[in-house]
């Protein structure tokens, strides 16, 4: 269960004092996938690093399963990263140096995984999302745009997280490529039980969600 209660983030700029976020207030259920849409500069980013444990926020809290996380110690909140959520980027930020499998055996690394298990695990959950015993042995530029997020969404189930946090995960696709990403991640929420939360554009994939929310001016929309 994630519950985002009274949610502020501001800052000071040359300009003066900036709100990206004003008293947001959303509630998800264990294994809903839900989608937040907005406009450039709306809010979405800010929110998810929030979420994420990325940043903190000025005023209110974030509860997942019932720990706020924002009270949470620096060292505590690494913890919760590499435990509890699992992060899928437009951009894929897959290490470019790192095979696919090497990508997902490093977040079983950081997760605390031995590492004589590690290795299983990964091709496990490369082959879930349809990568072959081949293409695990490629790096990331070898791979296909559809591939290297195929890679990204199995190391961000790698450590059985509680939520997903996806922030455009088709926007560098092509829309075929894209419906098809999205349909794993609604498979995955129904098969694995996890909460996902999507940022998107793509009006087709937010209103096939369980929810969405609209975030105008860092403000959810009602």
């Amino acid at each position: 269960m994630l519950e985002v209660k009274n949610l502020t983030k501001s800052f000071e700029s040359p300009s003066g004092k900036v709100t990206a976020l004003e008293n947001v207030n959303i509630s998800i259920k264990t294994g809903e996938f839900a989608s937040i849409i907005g406009k450039s500069g709306s809010g979405k980013s800010t929110l998810l690093s929030m979420l994420g444990a990325l940043d903190t926020p000025t005023s209110g809290s974030i509860k997942v399963d019932e720990v706020d996380i924002s009270k949470l110690s620096a060292s505590k909140q690494t913890v919760y990263r590499a435990k509890k959520i699992g992060f899928v980027f437009q951009q894929y930020n897959l290490i470019p140096n790192l095979s696919a499998l090497e990508n997902v055996m490093l977040a079983l690394e950081f997760g605390g995984m031995a590492s004589g298990k590690r290795k299983k695990r990964a091709v496990q959950l490369l082959e879930e999302v349809g990568i072959t015993p081949d293409e695990m042995l490629r790096r990331p530029t070898r791979l296909s745009g559809g591939q290297q997020q195929r890679v990204s969404i199995a190391r961000a189930l790698a450590n059985h997280p509680s939520i997903i946090l996806a922030d455009e995960p088709t926007g560098n696709l092509d829309s075929k490529t894209g419906k098809m990403i999205f349909d794993m991640l609604h498979s995955l929420s129904r098969k694995e039980n996890t909460t996902i939360l999507a940022v998107t554009h793509d009006m087709d994939i937010a209103g096939k969600t369980d929810r969405t929310f609209t975030l105008k001016d860092g403000k959810i929309a009602v």
